[in-house]
């Protein structure tokens, strides 16, 4: 059981006592009537077939409130892996609508866009997310979205219910959720957040002070956690990246458009896991290294737009004072291993502090160089404004692609 404590910030959901499933659902179908759900999957077509995909499809097979499951199939770069993504997923009573983000219909919108100069940036999980989220605008079905990944090894109905719960409930007032969760097996798994953004945060909050957007994003206790559920009014107005930082990106747009007393953290589920991503020390643009560096650049870029100013001098105090809370970390994370009985390979976790070092003087030199470049999507509000047709257009190719 979790403690019950409340951050102040925003209202954080924990999960007491004995987990009641059936409860939840039963509320959240008489919610779904006036509150229609759909469920966005970022799916890439190597996924298919994995254990995490599997286990995800046989829970959601029971699953009676959603209105809509909404598929951004990746890398299906043949007509042969399209089918398999289409025959995979038909097997859900829900009848998922899929988007062949690289097909033929998909690839010449995105053409569209370019040449409107409302480009969509590079293939990957942020694009994918976007041009699903402006589907089920398109669709108009859905009230409200929840999102979640397709690499979840401990997937459960619960995590869904709790995740869509507090949006759906017609009296709890919540536009957005973001989901946490302990990520543990023989060790202590999520070292860029323990390592990398917790630190960092505090580090920034301790030269500049308790700035609300840093005392914001520090309130979350698992801010790269993949899952959230939001408002679809909401998902009109997000503008959210398309590289790695696509997690902490979209909180920093929540910030900017949503008050925090309609925000909270729901905590989905006992443990997680899901893939893990290689530590990459050598190499700057694969692995941790380059997930570390694009959530650091996407927070400076933020902390810009809130009004911090971010200058060499600045940049120089933070490694130092980064890599005193980061040492600081790792003792305390050492000292929870010992008291439940977990490796803690404490040199595995001095080098990923080192590689996250690295990863900040990256993203910092990257700013002071252009300090105007975003990785930051246009939201679907303007791309209705500049191409009123767009959404019809998308519904139509994502209608024949189905067929």
């Amino acid at each position: 059981m979790s403690d019950f404590f409340q951050t102040g910030a925003i209202a954080t959901l924990h999960r007491l006592g004995r987990p009641d499933v059936t409860r939840m659902e039963r509320e959240l179908v008489e919610f779904g009537q006036e509150t229609p759900i759909a469920l966005v999957l970022p799916c890439h077509i190597r996924e298919l077939g994995t254990k995490a995909l599997k286990t995800i499809a046989r829970e959601l097979r029971g699953v009676p409130y959603l209105k809509q499951i909404v598929v951004g199939i990746d890398g299906a770069r043949s007509l042969r892996d399209w089918k398999k993504a289409r025959s995979f997923f038909g097997h859900l009573p829900q009848k998922p609508r899929l988007l062949w983000n690289d097909g033929p219909r998909i690839s010449a919108l995105l053409e569209k866009l370019e040449e409107a100069e409302l480009g969509a940036g590079p293939g990957g999980k942020g694009r994918n997310v976007w041009i699903c989220f402006g589907y089920v605008l398109a669709s108009d079905q859905a009230r409200m979205v929840a999102l979640h990944d397709c690499d979840i090894l401990t997937y459960s109905r619960e995590l869904l219910a709790r995740l869509c719960y507090p949006v759906a409930h017609p009296s709890l007032g919540f536009d957005f959720c973001k989901g946490y969760y302990a990520r543990v097996n023989e060790r202590l798994n999520g070292r860029a957040m323990r390592l990398l953004v917790t630190p960092l945060l505090r580090a920034l909050k301790s030269i500049l002070g308790a700035h609300p957007f840093l005392v914001y994003l520090d309130t979350f206790r698992y801010p790269l956690a993949g899952e959230i559920s939001l408002d679809i009014d909401l998902v009109r107005r997000l503008r959210i990246p398309y590289d790695w930082a696509l997690e902490v990106g979209t909180l920093a747009e929540v910030f900017r458009n949503a008050t925090p007393r309609a925000i909270c953290q729901s905590e989905l589920c006992e443990n997680y896991d899901h893939k893990h991503q290689e530590l990459s020390m050598r190499d700057a643009g694969k692995g941790l290294n380059k997930m570390g560096a694009d959530i650091t650049r996407s927070l400076f870029l933020r902390m810009a737009a809130e009004g911090i100013k971010l200058d060499a001098g600045l940049f120089d105090t933070l490694l130092s004072t980064y890599l005193r809370h980061a040492e600081d970390t790792l003792r305390f994370y050492a000292a929870d291993a010992a008291v439940n009985g977990l490796d803690y390979p404490r040199h595995e976790e001095e080098n990923a502090v080192a590689t996250f070092v690295r990863s900040v003087q990256s993203a910092a030199k990257s700013f002071l160089d252009d300090p105007l470049w975003t990785p930051l999507l246009p939201n679907w509000n303007r791309i209705h404004s500049a191409l009123p047709e767009f959404l019809d257009e998308l519904n139509e190719a994502v209608r024949l692609d189905n067929q």
